[in-house]
């Protein structure tokens, strides 16, 4: 069985989302890893009488998946602020393919940041499809539900509480939300989008 281990992220101190808020975050980050490898090691033994723990089997399960949803996710934010604060690039070809799909690359934005508003704690994502050429945002709620299955993601952001509840209160997602895109290395997310 492979055990996963957390990754060190090397970050700045950020601007409007402070390093306590950071520091918690991560614990929260290295929690999920810690779970889902707890969770793997019990399957197998649970395994050995599927019937006896059908009901034990079936919730691990589930679990497991929200686990690595959230330690996936996590991974790919904490990466999004690593190395310096890089300025999006208008005329790169992340802002070029945007504004095919979108009209502009500030409206792609505009929407991330809305769907980053509903109702809810979640994520907005930022995919491609690399078969249909195309973007898609989408909103999940429980980190392994809601996905466009199989899309590289190509911005991930954490609108749960406990992203921004420490800084801004459990009214302040918006403010968070803006200091969440004014700190981002926009370096990252043009490196994933020429990945695929």
């Amino acid at each position: 069985m492979h055990t996963y281990e957390a990754k060190k992220f090397n970050l700045p101190s950020l601007d409007g989302i402070s390093d306590e808020s950071v520091k918690q975050h991560i614990g929260l980050y290295e929690g999920y890893v810690k779970n889902f490898n707890a969770i793997s090691a019990l399957l197998p033994e649970y395994a050995k009488d599927t019937e006896k723990h059908a009901h034990a089997l079936s919730e691990l399960i589930r679990r497991r998946s929200f686990e690595f949803g959230g330690m996936r996710l996590h991974e790919n934010y904490f990466a999004q602020f690593e190395g310096s604060l890089t300025a999006f690039n208008a005329s790169g070809s992340l802002a070029t393919a945007l504004a095919k799909d979108f009209e502009s690359a500030d409206m792609a934005i505009i929407q991330i940041k809305q769907v980053g508003m509903m109702r809810g704690p979640g994520w907005s994502i930022l995919y491609f499809d690399p078969i249909a050429k195309t973007f898609q945002i989408g909103f999940t709620g429980e980190q392994h539900q809601g996905h466009f299955v199989t899309l590289p993601i190509i911005l991930a952001l954490d609108v749960w509480e406990h992203a921004f509840i420490l800084d801004y209160g459990a009214a302040g997602k918006g403010k968070y939300i803006d200091a969440f895109f004014k700190n981002l290395n926009w370096d990252v997310m043009e490196k994933r989008f020429a990945e695929v």
